[in-house]
């Protein structure tokens, strides 16, 4: 198993490891339900370094990421991060990730850990074509992630770093980031709160985490960073979308630039023909208002028959339900009594409109149908 730079720092903290895409990462230091709340009240720590970090240069960076991503980044200011898909062929997610353009011909790609293998190959299978004199494809291993986040992350940032970077956190402005002191820092995340999410050199990793610590940001662990990404809406890869599955059914269609029409990318024929499939698949929001866990797999049904299947579900800390992403029929309303079958045993559901939870407050209606 792969180790971040901070594992010491996480075995010292008595953190529950657990296997993940190849890496020993922490599953949690001590109560998952209290290092969820503490990202939903205050300001939790997370060590995402197992994320793939790679950089893009060359004159012909721009076109290259124009064929390969569904957002167009001719577009993307220097100093913006972009979250987008990489399609293949057939309109199907090879992966979700986030570019930031760091000059006109730099660009760094963060993707998940488990998709890196077929990134790599994905990538280096097209730049072998039109661009091998023009593209330079860098993958960084000496770097590692960190994402502050929650109310009180910014706060807690500019007091860990000190002078240089007082009153700097609040400029940023969402989606965007900058570069200071060897940091890369950036207000994005994945947790549907208020945020950071610095990249630093290894080297820097130990001290950069006990400065976060001592300014009062408590470690949280992979466990609660899905349970609050999926009380936000956020899809996982794998599981919400995966490479079989149109990012129109996944939640994720407005990643797409559908202009300029005569822009050409991967899958572009293929998710505009599913556009017009008024029969395609959709996501939605599912609360379970009786006692129960939502899972990952279980069927919804409608009237007795299969109308969905359930891909993401929790219990949600915030509002003390079961929750659950799901890809339903195209004809399923919010006004429809849904069903789940939990192993034969069939619960009432709602559908919702998502997020269930953003910045801290319930999203969705408090009823029980």
């Amino acid at each position: 198993m792969k180790k971040t730079a901070l594992y010491d720092q996480h075995v010292a903290l008595n953190a529950r490891m657990t296997p993940f895409s190849g890496w020993d990462m922490p599953l949690r230091y001590g109560s998952q339900i209290d290092e969820h709340h503490v990202v939903r009240r205050e300001c939790g720590l997370f060590d995402v370094s197992h994320m793939a970090r790679i950089d893009i240069t060359g004159s012909g960076a721009v076109s290259f990421l124009q064929y390969l991503l569904v957002g167009d980044v001719a577009v993307q200011p220097v100093g913006r991060a972009l979250y987008t898909l990489m399609l293949n062929a057939q309109g199907g997610v090879v992966d979700d990730l986030i570019i930031y353009r760091r000059d006109e011909t730099h660009f760094t790609l963060i993707n998940n850990a488990g998709c890196r293998d077929q990134v790599v190959s994905w990538l280096q299978k097209w730049q072998a074509t039109q661009w091998a004199d023009s593209v330079i494809m860098t993958e960084s291993t000496d770097k590692v992630i960190l994402a502050l986040q929650g109310p009180k992350a910014l706060g807690c940032f500019e007091k860990a770093l000190g002078e240089n970077w007082q009153g700097i956190a609040e400029r940023i402005k969402p989606f965007h980031f900058i570069e200071q002191d060897a940091l890369m820092v950036a207000r994005t995340g994945y947790t549907g709160e208020d945020g950071l999410e610095i990249i630093a050199k290894a080297d820097q990793a130990q001290a950069l985490w006990r400065s976060l610590t001592e300014a009062g940001a408590t470690p949280v662990g992979l466990g609660a960073r899905d349970t609050l990404r999926l009380e936000a809406g956020l899809s996982l890869y794998g599981q919400d979308l995966d490479s079989t599955t149109s990012p129109l059914s996944c939640g994720v269609s407005w990643t797409i630039a559908w202009d300029p029409v005569e822009r050409a990318f991967i899958g572009r024929e293929a998710v505009q023909k599913a556009r017009e499939d008024e029969q395609l698949e959709k996501q939605l929001g599912l609360v379970l208002d009786v006692r129960g866990v939502l899972r990952h797999g279980q069927k919804i049904l409608r009237e007795g028959k299969e109308v969905g299947q359930i891909t993401s579900g929790t219990f949600s800390p915030t509002i003390q339900k079961g929750i659950a992403l799901a890809r339903v029929a195209a004809d399923v309303t919010l006004d429809d009594l849904l069903m789940v079958d939990m192993r034969g045993r069939t619960l009432p559901v709602r559908a919702v409109r998502l997020p269930f939870v953003r910045h801290g407050q319930i999203k969705i209606p408090d009823y029980t149908s």
